[in-house]
Protein backbone atom coordinates (compact mmCIF):
# COMPACT_ATOMS: atom_id res chain seq x y z
CA UNK A 1 0.00 0.00 0.00
CA UNK A 2 2.85 2.38 0.89
CA UNK A 3 4.49 1.51 -2.40
CA UNK A 4 1.33 2.48 -4.33
CA UNK A 5 1.07 5.73 -2.38
CA UNK A 6 4.69 6.55 -3.24
CA UNK A 7 4.13 5.78 -6.91
CA UNK A 8 0.99 7.94 -6.95
CA UNK A 9 2.77 10.80 -5.19
CA UNK A 10 5.62 10.59 -7.71
CA UNK A 11 3.19 10.73 -10.65
CA UNK A 12 1.33 13.71 -9.18
CA UNK A 13 4.65 15.42 -8.49
CA UNK A 14 5.75 14.92 -12.07
CA UNK A 15 2.48 16.39 -13.40
CA UNK A 16 2.87 19.42 -11.15
CA UNK A 17 6.53 19.84 -12.16
CA UNK A 18 5.87 19.62 -15.88
CA UNK A 19 2.84 21.89 -15.51
CA UNK A 20 4.93 24.58 -13.81
CA UNK A 21 7.71 24.06 -16.37
CA UNK A 22 5.29 24.38 -19.28
CA UNK A 23 3.72 27.61 -18.09
CA UNK A 24 7.11 29.01 -17.11
CA UNK A 25 8.44 28.34 -20.60
CA UNK A 26 5.23 29.80 -22.04
CA UNK A 27 5.75 33.11 -20.23
CA UNK A 28 9.45 33.21 -21.13
CA UNK A 29 8.67 32.38 -24.76
CA UNK A 30 6.01 35.05 -25.05
CA UNK A 31 8.26 37.62 -23.38
CA UNK A 32 11.21 36.74 -25.64
CA UNK A 33 8.99 36.68 -28.69
CA UNK A 34 7.59 40.12 -27.99
CA UNK A 35 11.07 41.61 -27.56
CA UNK A 36 12.87 39.80 -30.40
CA UNK A 37 10.20 40.03 -33.10
CA UNK A 38 12.01 42.91 -34.73
CA UNK A 39 10.53 44.36 -37.91
CA UNK A 40 12.91 45.66 -40.56
CA UNK A 41 11.50 48.56 -42.55
CA UNK A 42 13.65 49.16 -45.60
CA UNK A 43 14.10 52.39 -47.53
CA UNK A 44 11.76 53.00 -50.46
CA UNK A 45 9.02 50.86 -48.87
CA UNK A 46 5.28 50.62 -49.38
CA UNK A 47 2.87 49.88 -46.51
CA UNK A 48 0.35 47.18 -47.44
CA UNK A 49 -3.04 47.83 -45.82
CA UNK A 50 -4.50 44.47 -44.85
CA UNK A 51 -7.09 45.20 -42.14
CA UNK A 52 -8.77 41.79 -42.09
CA UNK A 53 -7.71 41.08 -38.49
CA UNK A 54 -8.42 44.59 -37.18
CA UNK A 55 -11.78 44.83 -35.45
CA UNK A 56 -11.72 47.11 -32.41
CA UNK A 57 -10.68 50.70 -31.80
CA UNK A 58 -8.33 49.44 -29.07
CA UNK A 59 -6.25 46.27 -29.21
CA UNK A 60 -5.97 46.13 -25.43
CA UNK A 61 -3.49 45.76 -22.60
CA UNK A 62 -3.67 42.57 -20.57
CA UNK A 63 -2.64 41.56 -17.09
CA UNK A 64 -2.36 37.76 -16.85
CA UNK A 65 -3.04 37.60 -13.16
CA UNK A 66 -2.35 33.85 -12.83
CA UNK A 67 1.16 34.25 -14.24
CA UNK A 68 2.15 37.76 -13.05
CA UNK A 69 2.70 38.75 -16.69
CA UNK A 70 1.58 41.68 -18.84
CA UNK A 71 1.22 42.13 -22.59
CA UNK A 72 -0.53 44.32 -25.14
CA UNK A 73 -1.97 44.02 -28.65
CA UNK A 74 -1.19 46.71 -31.18
CA UNK A 75 -3.85 45.77 -33.70
CA UNK A 76 -6.57 48.30 -32.92
CA UNK A 77 -7.79 51.05 -35.24
CA UNK A 78 -6.10 53.56 -32.91
CA UNK A 79 -2.75 51.79 -33.55
CA UNK A 80 -3.32 51.88 -37.33
CA UNK A 81 -4.07 55.60 -37.20
CA UNK A 82 -1.00 56.33 -35.04
CA UNK A 83 1.19 54.37 -37.45
CA UNK A 84 -0.20 56.24 -40.48
CA UNK A 85 0.43 59.52 -38.68
CA UNK A 86 4.05 58.44 -38.20
CA UNK A 87 4.33 57.36 -41.86
CA UNK A 88 3.64 60.94 -42.99
CA UNK A 89 7.13 61.97 -41.90
CA UNK A 90 8.91 58.61 -42.29
CA UNK A 91 11.31 58.96 -45.24
CA UNK A 92 11.47 55.17 -45.62
CA UNK A 93 7.78 55.04 -46.56
CA UNK A 94 6.83 56.18 -50.05
CA UNK A 95 3.19 55.15 -50.19
CA UNK A 96 0.28 52.90 -49.24
CA UNK A 97 -1.07 49.89 -51.12
CA UNK A 98 -4.63 48.71 -50.34
CA UNK A 99 -4.74 45.30 -52.04
CA UNK A 100 -7.87 43.11 -51.91
CA UNK A 101 -8.55 44.34 -48.41
CA UNK A 102 -11.48 42.86 -46.51
CA UNK A 103 -12.46 44.05 -43.06
CA UNK A 104 -15.28 44.15 -40.54
CA UNK A 105 -14.69 47.80 -39.65
CA UNK A 106 -17.55 50.19 -39.02
CA UNK A 107 -18.16 53.28 -41.11
CA UNK A 108 -16.77 55.65 -38.47
CA UNK A 109 -13.63 53.54 -38.12
CA UNK A 110 -13.20 53.66 -41.91
CA UNK A 111 -13.79 57.42 -41.93
CA UNK A 112 -11.00 57.98 -39.43
CA UNK A 113 -8.60 55.80 -41.43
CA UNK A 114 -9.63 57.60 -44.66
CA UNK A 115 -8.94 60.94 -43.02
CA UNK A 116 -5.43 59.83 -42.06
CA UNK A 117 -4.81 58.47 -45.58
CA UNK A 118 -5.93 61.84 -46.99
CA UNK A 119 -3.39 63.58 -44.75
CA UNK A 120 -0.74 61.12 -45.87
CA UNK A 121 -1.48 61.99 -49.50
CA UNK A 122 -1.13 65.68 -48.66
CA UNK A 123 2.32 64.96 -47.22
CA UNK A 124 3.49 63.72 -50.63
CA UNK A 125 3.02 59.96 -50.29
CA UNK A 126 0.97 57.98 -52.81
CA UNK A 127 -2.09 55.86 -51.99
CA UNK A 128 -3.20 53.22 -54.49
CA UNK A 129 -5.90 50.54 -54.25
CA UNK A 130 -6.72 47.32 -56.08
CA UNK A 131 -9.51 44.76 -55.69
CA UNK A 132 -10.86 41.81 -57.59
CA UNK A 133 -14.27 42.67 -56.14
CA UNK A 134 -15.32 45.77 -54.24
CA UNK A 135 -17.90 45.49 -51.52
CA UNK A 136 -19.61 48.78 -50.78
CA UNK A 137 -17.74 49.21 -47.51
CA UNK A 138 -14.36 48.41 -49.01
CA UNK A 139 -15.00 50.74 -51.94
CA UNK A 140 -15.77 53.51 -49.46
CA UNK A 141 -12.39 53.00 -47.78
CA UNK A 142 -10.51 52.56 -51.07
CA UNK A 143 -12.14 55.57 -52.72
CA UNK A 144 -9.65 57.83 -50.91
CA UNK A 145 -6.83 56.47 -53.11
CA UNK A 146 -5.05 58.51 -55.80
CA UNK A 147 -5.57 55.68 -58.26
CA UNK A 148 -8.18 52.91 -57.94
CA UNK A 149 -7.59 49.69 -59.87
CA UNK A 150 -10.05 46.89 -60.56
CA UNK A 151 -9.79 43.38 -61.95
CA UNK A 152 -11.17 43.12 -65.55
CA UNK A 153 -13.52 40.29 -64.55
CA UNK A 154 -14.33 41.68 -61.11
CA UNK A 155 -17.45 43.30 -59.70
CA UNK A 156 -18.52 46.24 -57.57
CA UNK A 157 -21.32 46.59 -55.06
CA UNK A 158 -22.53 50.20 -55.04
CA UNK A 159 -26.25 50.44 -54.38
CA UNK A 160 -26.98 52.39 -51.18
CA UNK A 161 -27.67 51.15 -47.65
CA UNK A 162 -30.31 48.79 -46.31
CA UNK A 163 -31.20 47.22 -43.00
CA UNK A 164 -32.96 43.88 -42.55
CA UNK A 165 -34.78 43.09 -39.31
CA UNK A 166 -36.10 39.63 -38.43
CA UNK A 167 -39.53 39.58 -36.76
CA UNK A 168 -40.04 36.54 -34.55
CA UNK A 169 -43.62 36.83 -33.27
CA UNK A 170 -44.85 34.21 -35.74
CA UNK A 171 -42.13 31.84 -34.58
CA UNK A 172 -43.21 32.41 -30.98
CA UNK A 173 -46.83 31.69 -31.85
CA UNK A 174 -45.84 28.41 -33.52
CA UNK A 175 -43.50 27.24 -30.77
CA UNK A 176 -45.45 28.47 -27.75
CA UNK A 177 -42.46 30.43 -26.42
CA UNK A 178 -43.40 34.04 -25.67
CA UNK A 179 -41.63 37.14 -24.46
CA UNK A 180 -43.24 39.31 -21.80
CA UNK A 181 -42.10 42.84 -22.60
CA UNK A 182 -42.18 46.08 -20.64
CA UNK A 183 -40.66 49.10 -22.36
CA UNK A 184 -40.59 52.87 -22.26
CA UNK A 185 -40.06 54.68 -25.52
CA UNK A 186 -42.13 54.29 -28.65
CA UNK A 187 -38.93 53.91 -30.69
CA UNK A 188 -37.43 51.20 -28.42
CA UNK A 189 -37.37 48.65 -31.23
CA UNK A 190 -34.99 46.19 -29.55
CA UNK A 191 -38.04 44.21 -28.43
CA UNK A 192 -40.35 44.98 -31.36
CA UNK A 193 -39.61 41.71 -33.24
CA UNK A 194 -41.05 39.82 -30.27
CA UNK A 195 -44.26 41.87 -30.17
CA UNK A 196 -45.41 42.10 -33.77
CA UNK A 197 -45.00 40.49 -37.16
CA UNK A 198 -43.90 43.57 -39.10
CA UNK A 199 -42.11 46.87 -38.60
CA UNK A 200 -43.90 49.70 -36.81
CA UNK A 201 -44.24 53.11 -38.46
CA UNK A 202 -42.11 54.64 -35.69
CA UNK A 203 -39.29 52.16 -36.23
CA UNK A 204 -39.48 52.47 -40.02
CA UNK A 205 -39.22 56.25 -39.63
CA UNK A 206 -36.11 56.15 -37.45
CA UNK A 207 -34.33 53.49 -39.54
CA UNK A 208 -35.06 55.43 -42.74
CA UNK A 209 -33.78 58.66 -41.24
CA UNK A 210 -30.53 57.29 -39.86
CA UNK A 211 -29.79 55.17 -42.97
CA UNK A 212 -30.18 58.26 -45.17
CA UNK A 213 -28.04 60.31 -42.79
CA UNK A 214 -25.22 57.73 -42.84
CA UNK A 215 -25.44 57.34 -46.62
CA UNK A 216 -25.24 61.11 -47.10
CA UNK A 217 -22.03 61.17 -45.03
CA UNK A 218 -20.51 58.26 -46.97
CA UNK A 219 -21.44 59.55 -50.41
CA UNK A 220 -20.19 63.06 -49.58
CA UNK A 221 -16.76 61.62 -48.75
CA UNK A 222 -16.68 59.59 -51.97
CA UNK A 223 -17.81 62.63 -53.99
CA UNK A 224 -14.94 64.70 -52.58
CA UNK A 225 -12.32 62.03 -53.23
CA UNK A 226 -13.51 61.08 -56.71
CA UNK A 227 -14.59 64.55 -57.80
CA UNK A 228 -18.06 63.27 -58.73
CA UNK A 229 -21.22 65.03 -57.64
CA UNK A 230 -23.43 63.52 -54.96
CA UNK A 231 -26.39 63.51 -57.35
CA UNK A 232 -24.37 61.54 -59.90
CA UNK A 233 -23.31 59.01 -57.28
CA UNK A 234 -26.91 58.54 -56.18
CA UNK A 235 -27.95 57.93 -59.79
CA UNK A 236 -25.15 55.36 -60.14
CA UNK A 237 -26.35 53.62 -56.97
CA UNK A 238 -30.00 53.65 -58.08
CA UNK A 239 -29.23 52.17 -61.49
CA UNK A 240 -26.43 49.81 -60.36
CA UNK A 241 -24.22 51.62 -62.86
CA UNK A 242 -20.96 50.38 -61.29
CA UNK A 243 -21.75 46.66 -61.15
CA UNK A 244 -19.15 45.68 -63.77
CA UNK A 245 -15.55 46.86 -64.26
CA UNK A 246 -16.51 48.49 -67.57
CA UNK A 247 -19.38 50.44 -65.99
CA UNK A 248 -17.32 51.40 -62.93
CA UNK A 249 -14.60 52.79 -65.22
CA UNK A 250 -17.13 54.53 -67.46
CA UNK A 251 -18.69 56.30 -64.44
CA UNK A 252 -15.26 57.18 -62.98
CA UNK A 253 -15.56 55.15 -59.79
CA UNK A 254 -12.28 53.44 -60.75
CA UNK A 255 -9.32 54.67 -62.76
CA UNK A 256 -7.85 51.51 -64.30
CA UNK A 257 -9.23 48.06 -65.15
CA UNK A 258 -6.17 45.79 -65.16
CA UNK A 259 -4.82 42.59 -63.65
CA UNK A 260 -2.92 42.55 -60.38
CA UNK A 261 0.51 42.19 -62.02
CA UNK A 262 -0.13 45.48 -63.85
CA UNK A 263 -1.07 47.09 -60.52
CA UNK A 264 2.28 46.07 -59.05
CA UNK A 265 4.02 47.29 -62.21
CA UNK A 266 2.46 50.70 -61.57
CA UNK A 267 3.80 50.74 -58.00
CA UNK A 268 7.30 49.80 -59.24
CA UNK A 269 7.14 52.71 -61.65
CA UNK A 270 6.20 55.12 -58.84
CA UNK A 271 9.10 53.82 -56.73
CA UNK A 272 11.61 53.82 -59.59
CA UNK A 273 12.20 50.09 -59.15
CA UNK A 274 13.21 47.85 -62.07
CA UNK A 275 10.17 45.95 -63.38
CA UNK A 276 11.99 42.63 -63.00
CA UNK A 277 12.56 43.11 -59.27
CA UNK A 278 10.39 42.99 -56.16
CA UNK A 279 9.72 46.24 -54.35
CA UNK A 280 9.97 46.66 -50.58
CA UNK A 281 6.76 46.05 -48.68
CA UNK A 282 5.80 46.11 -45.01
CA UNK A 283 2.37 45.19 -43.66
CA UNK A 284 0.50 47.83 -41.68
CA UNK A 285 0.55 45.65 -38.53
CA UNK A 286 4.31 45.09 -38.80
CA UNK A 287 4.83 48.79 -39.39
CA UNK A 288 2.69 49.49 -36.32
CA UNK A 289 4.94 47.18 -34.29
CA UNK A 290 8.06 48.95 -35.61
CA UNK A 291 6.56 52.35 -34.82
CA UNK A 292 5.73 51.29 -31.25
CA UNK A 293 9.26 49.99 -30.68
CA UNK A 294 11.35 52.50 -32.60
CA UNK A 295 9.14 55.54 -33.22
CA UNK A 296 9.92 58.90 -31.72
CA UNK A 297 8.58 59.12 -28.17
CA UNK A 298 7.03 62.37 -26.92
CA UNK A 299 9.38 64.18 -24.53
CA UNK A 300 6.59 65.63 -22.40
CA UNK A 301 5.67 63.94 -19.11
CA UNK A 302 2.13 65.30 -19.29
CA UNK A 303 -0.47 62.83 -20.51
CA UNK A 304 -3.92 62.70 -22.03
CA UNK A 305 -5.52 59.40 -21.00
CA UNK A 306 -7.73 57.73 -23.61
CA UNK A 307 -10.04 55.13 -22.06
CA UNK A 308 -11.69 52.79 -24.57
CA UNK A 309 -15.21 51.59 -23.74
CA UNK A 310 -16.09 49.24 -26.60
CA UNK A 311 -18.72 46.56 -27.05
CA UNK A 312 -21.94 45.63 -25.30
CA UNK A 313 -22.25 46.74 -21.66
CA UNK A 314 -22.34 43.77 -19.27
CA UNK A 315 -21.38 43.35 -15.64
CA UNK A 316 -17.96 42.19 -14.48
CA UNK A 317 -14.37 42.77 -15.60
CA UNK A 318 -14.90 43.54 -19.29
CA UNK A 319 -12.59 42.85 -22.24
CA UNK A 320 -11.76 44.24 -25.68
CA UNK A 321 -15.14 42.95 -26.90
CA UNK A 322 -17.45 44.08 -24.08
CA UNK A 323 -17.64 46.78 -21.42
CA UNK A 324 -17.58 45.85 -17.75
CA UNK A 325 -17.47 48.18 -14.78
CA UNK A 326 -14.36 46.39 -13.47
CA UNK A 327 -11.80 47.46 -16.08
CA UNK A 328 -13.45 50.77 -17.03
CA UNK A 329 -13.89 52.09 -13.48
CA UNK A 330 -10.41 50.90 -12.53
CA UNK A 331 -9.02 52.83 -15.53
CA UNK A 332 -10.98 55.96 -14.58
CA UNK A 333 -9.66 55.83 -11.01
CA UNK A 334 -6.09 55.18 -12.15
CA UNK A 335 -6.17 58.11 -14.58
CA UNK A 336 -7.85 60.31 -11.98
CA UNK A 337 -5.17 59.63 -9.37
CA UNK A 338 -2.22 59.88 -11.77
CA UNK A 339 -0.72 63.39 -11.50
CA UNK A 340 0.80 63.07 -14.99
CA UNK A 341 -2.67 62.64 -16.53
CA UNK A 342 -4.14 66.11 -17.07
CA UNK A 343 -7.34 65.21 -18.94
CA UNK A 344 -9.30 62.11 -19.93
CA UNK A 345 -10.92 61.19 -23.24
CA UNK A 346 -13.50 58.40 -23.06
CA UNK A 347 -13.79 56.71 -26.45
CA UNK A 348 -17.23 55.07 -26.58
CA UNK A 349 -18.19 52.49 -29.18
CA UNK A 350 -21.16 50.65 -27.70
CA UNK A 351 -24.82 49.78 -28.40
CA UNK A 352 -25.48 49.73 -24.64
CA UNK A 353 -26.63 46.90 -22.39
CA UNK A 354 -27.00 46.60 -18.63
CA UNK A 355 -28.66 49.63 -17.02
CA UNK A 356 -26.98 48.90 -13.68
CA UNK A 357 -23.47 48.69 -15.16
CA UNK A 358 -24.10 51.84 -17.20
CA UNK A 359 -25.01 53.71 -14.03
CA UNK A 360 -21.96 52.39 -12.15
CA UNK A 361 -19.71 53.75 -14.91
CA UNK A 362 -21.71 57.00 -15.05
CA UNK A 363 -21.03 57.48 -11.32
CA UNK A 364 -17.27 56.93 -11.73
CA UNK A 365 -17.21 59.50 -14.54
CA UNK A 366 -19.10 61.93 -12.31
CA UNK A 367 -16.44 61.52 -9.60
CA UNK A 368 -13.64 61.86 -12.14
CA UNK A 369 -15.10 65.05 -13.64
CA UNK A 370 -14.67 66.80 -10.28
CA UNK A 371 -10.90 66.24 -10.53
CA UNK A 372 -10.09 66.35 -14.26
CA UNK A 373 -11.91 67.15 -17.52
CA UNK A 374 -13.63 64.18 -19.16
CA UNK A 375 -14.23 64.45 -22.90
CA UNK A 376 -16.22 61.84 -24.85
CA UNK A 377 -15.36 60.73 -28.38
CA UNK A 378 -18.07 58.60 -29.99
CA UNK A 379 -17.18 55.89 -32.47
CA UNK A 380 -19.58 53.94 -34.67
CA UNK A 381 -22.10 53.61 -31.81
CA UNK A 382 -22.69 55.37 -28.54
CA UNK A 383 -26.33 54.49 -28.11
CA UNK A 384 -28.63 53.74 -25.17
CA UNK A 385 -26.25 52.57 -22.41
CA UNK A 386 -23.42 53.88 -24.58
CA UNK A 387 -25.05 57.31 -24.43
CA UNK A 388 -25.80 56.87 -20.72
CA UNK A 389 -22.07 56.67 -19.92
CA UNK A 390 -21.35 59.59 -22.25
CA UNK A 391 -23.98 62.13 -21.28
CA UNK A 392 -22.25 63.72 -18.29
CA UNK A 393 -18.94 64.45 -20.03
CA UNK A 394 -17.62 68.01 -20.20
CA UNK A 395 -17.88 67.86 -23.99
CA UNK A 396 -19.11 65.25 -26.47
CA UNK A 397 -17.64 64.70 -29.93
CA UNK A 398 -19.35 62.45 -32.50
CA UNK A 399 -18.77 61.53 -36.11
CA UNK A 400 -21.60 62.48 -38.50
CA UNK A 401 -22.16 58.73 -39.06
CA UNK A 402 -22.16 57.81 -35.35
CA UNK A 403 -25.34 56.05 -34.16
CA UNK A 404 -26.31 57.58 -30.83
CA UNK A 405 -29.29 58.48 -28.65
CA UNK A 406 -31.71 55.55 -28.13
CA UNK A 407 -32.62 56.94 -24.71
CA UNK A 408 -35.15 54.30 -23.72
CA UNK A 409 -35.50 51.32 -21.39
CA UNK A 410 -37.01 47.86 -21.59
CA UNK A 411 -37.36 44.66 -19.60
CA UNK A 412 -38.15 41.27 -21.09
CA UNK A 413 -38.99 37.85 -19.67
CA UNK A 414 -39.21 34.56 -21.62
CA UNK A 415 -42.36 32.56 -20.94
CA UNK A 416 -42.65 28.83 -21.69
CA UNK A 417 -46.09 28.22 -20.14
CA UNK A 418 -47.82 27.34 -23.40
CA UNK A 419 -45.16 24.98 -24.70
CA UNK A 420 -44.73 23.43 -21.23
CA UNK A 421 -48.47 22.69 -21.03
CA UNK A 422 -48.39 21.23 -24.52
CA UNK A 423 -45.81 18.66 -23.42
CA UNK A 424 -47.45 17.88 -20.09
CA UNK A 425 -45.27 20.05 -17.82
CA UNK A 426 -47.09 21.74 -14.94
CA UNK A 427 -45.36 24.04 -12.43
CA UNK A 428 -46.72 24.15 -8.87
CA UNK A 429 -45.46 26.65 -6.28
CA UNK A 430 -45.45 26.75 -2.48
CA UNK A 431 -44.67 30.16 -0.89
CA UNK A 432 -44.54 31.80 2.52
CA UNK A 433 -45.70 35.17 1.14
CA UNK A 434 -47.92 36.15 -1.77
CA UNK A 435 -45.09 37.71 -3.82
CA UNK A 436 -42.32 35.29 -2.81
CA UNK A 437 -42.26 33.31 -6.07
CA UNK A 438 -42.61 36.42 -8.25
CA UNK A 439 -41.63 35.00 -11.65
CA UNK A 440 -41.32 31.59 -13.27
CA UNK A 441 -40.94 31.00 -17.01
CA UNK A 442 -43.32 28.02 -16.64
CA UNK A 443 -46.27 29.99 -15.26
CA UNK A 444 -48.24 32.98 -16.51
CA UNK A 445 -46.64 36.22 -15.36
CA UNK A 446 -48.19 37.40 -12.12
CA UNK A 447 -49.93 40.81 -12.61
CA UNK A 448 -48.34 42.17 -9.43
CA UNK A 449 -44.87 41.15 -10.60
CA UNK A 450 -45.47 42.79 -13.99
CA UNK A 451 -46.64 45.94 -12.21
CA UNK A 452 -43.43 46.04 -10.14
CA UNK A 453 -41.27 45.41 -13.22
CA UNK A 454 -43.06 48.19 -15.11
CA UNK A 455 -42.45 50.50 -12.18
CA UNK A 456 -38.73 49.63 -12.35
CA UNK A 457 -38.55 50.31 -16.09
CA UNK A 458 -40.25 53.68 -15.65
CA UNK A 459 -37.94 54.55 -12.76
CA UNK A 460 -34.80 53.78 -14.79
CA UNK A 461 -36.16 55.71 -17.78
CA UNK A 462 -36.77 58.75 -15.58
CA UNK A 463 -33.27 58.38 -14.11
CA UNK A 464 -31.76 58.06 -17.60
CA UNK A 465 -33.55 61.17 -18.88
CA UNK A 466 -32.61 63.08 -15.71
CA UNK A 467 -28.95 62.10 -16.12
CA UNK A 468 -29.01 63.36 -19.71
CA UNK A 469 -30.86 66.56 -18.77
CA UNK A 470 -28.29 67.40 -16.08
CA UNK A 471 -25.30 66.49 -18.24
CA UNK A 472 -26.55 68.31 -21.32
CA UNK A 473 -28.00 71.28 -19.41
CA UNK A 474 -31.49 70.66 -20.77
CA UNK A 475 -34.88 70.28 -19.13
CA UNK A 476 -36.43 66.87 -18.55
CA UNK A 477 -39.13 67.71 -21.09
CA UNK A 478 -36.56 68.71 -23.75
CA UNK A 479 -34.73 65.39 -23.38
CA UNK A 480 -37.96 63.36 -23.24
CA UNK A 481 -39.05 64.89 -26.54
CA UNK A 482 -35.96 63.54 -28.35
CA UNK A 483 -35.68 60.35 -26.27
CA UNK A 484 -38.39 57.62 -26.34
CA UNK A 485 -35.70 55.20 -27.53
CA UNK A 486 -35.16 57.11 -30.78
CA UNK A 487 -31.88 56.53 -32.62
CA UNK A 488 -30.01 59.52 -34.11
CA UNK A 489 -26.86 59.91 -36.16
CA UNK A 490 -24.14 62.30 -35.03
CA UNK A 491 -25.14 64.67 -37.82
CA UNK A 492 -28.65 64.93 -36.33
CA UNK A 493 -27.61 64.68 -32.67
CA UNK A 494 -25.63 67.92 -32.90
CA UNK A 495 -28.84 69.67 -33.98
CA UNK A 496 -30.91 68.39 -31.04
CA UNK A 497 -28.24 68.95 -28.39
CA UNK A 498 -27.17 65.36 -27.65
CA UNK A 499 -23.61 66.10 -28.81
CA UNK A 500 -21.50 69.26 -28.88
CA UNK A 501 -19.22 68.94 -31.86
CA UNK A 502 -18.56 66.79 -34.94
CA UNK A 503 -15.13 65.22 -35.13
CA UNK A 504 -13.09 62.10 -34.50
CA UNK A 505 -10.86 60.90 -31.69
CA UNK A 506 -7.95 63.13 -32.70
CA UNK A 507 -10.16 66.21 -32.47
CA UNK A 508 -11.41 65.18 -29.02
CA UNK A 509 -7.83 64.66 -27.80
CA UNK A 510 -6.77 68.05 -29.19
CA UNK A 511 -9.72 69.70 -27.43
CA UNK A 512 -8.82 68.00 -24.13
CA UNK A 513 -5.22 69.21 -24.42
CA UNK A 514 -6.35 72.75 -25.16
CA UNK A 515 -8.76 72.71 -22.23
CA UNK A 516 -5.90 71.99 -19.80
CA UNK A 517 -3.47 74.26 -21.72
CA UNK A 518 -1.05 71.58 -22.93
CA UNK A 519 1.11 72.30 -25.97
CA UNK A 520 3.08 69.07 -25.62
CA UNK A 521 1.76 65.77 -24.28
CA UNK A 522 1.75 62.02 -24.73
CA UNK A 523 -1.33 59.82 -25.13
CA UNK A 524 -1.72 56.86 -22.76
CA UNK A 525 -4.26 54.15 -23.55
CA UNK A 526 -6.51 52.40 -21.02
CA UNK A 527 -7.92 50.05 -19.72
CA UNK A 528 -5.76 47.10 -18.72
CA UNK A 529 -7.82 43.92 -18.66
CA UNK A 530 -7.27 41.17 -16.11
CA UNK A 531 -7.09 37.82 -17.92
CA UNK A 532 -7.33 34.30 -16.51
CA UNK A 533 -5.47 31.19 -17.67
CA UNK A 534 -8.11 30.01 -20.18
CA UNK A 535 -8.23 33.40 -21.88
CA UNK A 536 -4.43 33.48 -22.04
CA UNK A 537 -4.30 30.08 -23.79
CA UNK A 538 -6.95 31.28 -26.25
CA UNK A 539 -5.00 34.47 -27.05
CA UNK A 540 -1.63 32.82 -27.68
CA UNK A 541 -2.58 29.42 -29.09
CA UNK A 542 -5.93 30.17 -30.71
CA UNK A 543 -9.34 28.87 -29.84
CA UNK A 544 -8.53 25.39 -31.15
CA UNK A 545 -6.94 24.51 -27.80
CA UNK A 546 -9.82 25.81 -25.74
CA UNK A 547 -12.88 25.26 -27.92
CA UNK A 548 -16.17 26.00 -26.26
CA UNK A 549 -19.54 24.42 -26.97
CA UNK A 550 -20.39 27.55 -28.96
CA UNK A 551 -17.27 27.12 -31.12
CA UNK A 552 -18.20 23.52 -31.92
CA UNK A 553 -21.85 24.38 -32.57
CA UNK A 554 -20.86 27.22 -34.90
CA UNK A 555 -18.79 24.80 -36.95
CA UNK A 556 -21.69 22.33 -37.13
CA UNK A 557 -24.59 24.63 -38.08
CA UNK A 558 -22.79 27.55 -39.75
CA UNK A 559 -22.25 31.21 -38.84
CA UNK A 560 -25.65 32.55 -39.97
CA UNK A 561 -27.71 29.88 -38.19
CA UNK A 562 -25.59 30.31 -35.07
CA UNK A 563 -26.16 34.10 -35.18
CA UNK A 564 -29.95 33.55 -35.30
CA UNK A 565 -29.76 31.13 -32.38
CA UNK A 566 -27.59 33.59 -30.44
CA UNK A 567 -30.16 36.34 -30.98
CA UNK A 568 -32.87 34.21 -29.37
CA UNK A 569 -30.49 33.08 -26.62
CA UNK A 570 -29.34 36.64 -25.89
CA UNK A 571 -32.84 37.88 -25.07
CA UNK A 572 -33.43 34.81 -22.91
CA UNK A 573 -30.30 35.54 -20.86
CA UNK A 574 -30.84 39.26 -20.24
CA UNK A 575 -30.64 40.09 -16.56
CA UNK A 576 -32.07 43.29 -15.14
CA UNK A 577 -33.44 46.23 -17.02
CA UNK A 578 -31.71 47.02 -20.32
CA UNK A 579 -30.69 50.24 -22.03
CA UNK A 580 -29.48 48.88 -25.33
CA UNK A 581 -29.60 49.65 -29.04
CA UNK A 582 -31.59 47.09 -31.09
CA UNK A 583 -29.15 44.37 -32.08
CA UNK A 584 -31.26 43.18 -34.99
CA UNK A 585 -30.38 46.27 -37.02
CA UNK A 586 -27.68 45.36 -39.53
CA UNK A 587 -26.66 47.95 -42.11
CA UNK A 588 -25.77 46.49 -45.50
Amino acid sequence: MRFLRNVLATIVGLFVFFGILFFGLLVIGVAMGSSSDAVIVKDNSVITMDLSTVQYDYGGKFNFKDMNFKDSNNDGVSDIIAALENAKTDDRIKGISILNNTSSLGIVQMREIRKKLDELKASGKFVVAYANEYTQGEYYLNSVADTIYMNPVGAMDFKGLSSEILYLKGLQDKTGVHMEVIRHGKYKSAVEPFLQESMSDANREQVTVFLNSIWNTVVADIAKSRKISVDTLNTIADNLDARTPKLALQHKLVDKVVYEDEYHAGIRKKLGVDQSKEYNKVSILDYTKDFRLNGKKPSSKDEIAVIYAQGQINSGEGSVSYIGEGSINRALRKARLNDKVKAIVLRVNSPGGSALTSDLIWREIELTKKVKPVIVSMGDMAASGGYYISCNADRIFADPATITGSIGVFGMLPNFKEVATKYGVNAEVVSTHKNASAYSPFRNVDPKFKEVLTEGVESIYNTFVSRVATGRKMTFEQVDAIAQGRVWTGADAIKNGLVDELGGLDKAIAYAAKKVELDSYRVSNYPEYEVDLRQMLSMYFGNSMVKTQDDILKEKIGEENFALMEKLSYFNKMKGTQVILPYEITIK
